[in-house]
């Protein structure tokens, strides 16, 4: 590893880590987020009064549709996000690193605005918003993956750091409702500034200069 470029291989690899941790796999903090949802009264129009045995209204409502809604999105964005690993991997592999990222942001930021602004009024847009954002969300950790090329023997281990940092990204859902889509600005500036053009190349010749 090249003195030189060890700071720059360094700043690569932390990013890579808080983009991981702060974006990649917020899809699975979903139940988190519903419950702001809630409170907004999304799809609420589907409550309806729940009748006692007596056919009574009881005061509370029976949302079960609303929930139905809601499982309904999380199911679809989850199949995207495991049906789309496929083809987002021929893209990295065909386009390379940069042409891949850019897609990401594209389907990122487009899916965070959508659902920074949504209302109850539109919330039929969290069915196009999630799936997007799902896929987004992989297409950063698969880009992100190739950093632990950098690393020689502790390849594996910044492999298994960025995974776990996509899993526990679920933690930080409740930030794109309240971000406003602010997040491109970091993606970015990881993309031009840090990230290669193309592919993180395995294993990692002697002369290899990054940076």
């Amino acid at each position: 590893m090249q003195g030189r470029s060890l700071p720059f291989r360094v700043a690569t690899l932390v990013t890579g880590l808080l983009e991981c941790l702060g974006f990649a796999g917020v899809l699975f903090g979903w139940t988190s987020l519903v419950f702001v949802f809630k409170e907004q009264h999304y799809f609420e129009e589907l409550c309806e009064p729940d009748a006692g045995p007596l056919g009574n209204a009881t005061g509370l409502d029976d949302c079960r549709a609303r929930d139905e809604q809601f499982s309904l999105i999380f199911t679809l964005a989850s199949f995207m996000n495991n049906f789309m690993t496929f083809p987002t991997g021929y893209i990295f592999d065909r386009f390379q690193t940069t042409v891949a990222r850019l897609i990401a942001i594209f389907l990122y930021t487009s899916a965070t605005l959508t659902i920074a602004f949504t209302s109850a009024d539109s919330a039929v847009l969290l069915f196009l918003a999630m799936p997007m954002l799902a896929v987004g969300g992989i297409l950063f950790l698969i880009t992100n993956l190739q950093i632990g090329n950098l690393f020689g023997k502790h390849r594996s281990t910044i492999i298994t750091m960025y995974n776990g940092a996509f899993d526990s990204s679920s933690a930080v859902f409740l930030i794109i409702k309240v971000e406003g889509g602010s997040s491109p600005v970091w993606h970015v500036g990881r993309t031009l500034l840090l990230m290669p053009r193309g592919h993180i190349p395995y294993p990692l010749p002697a002369d290899y200069r990054y940076g």
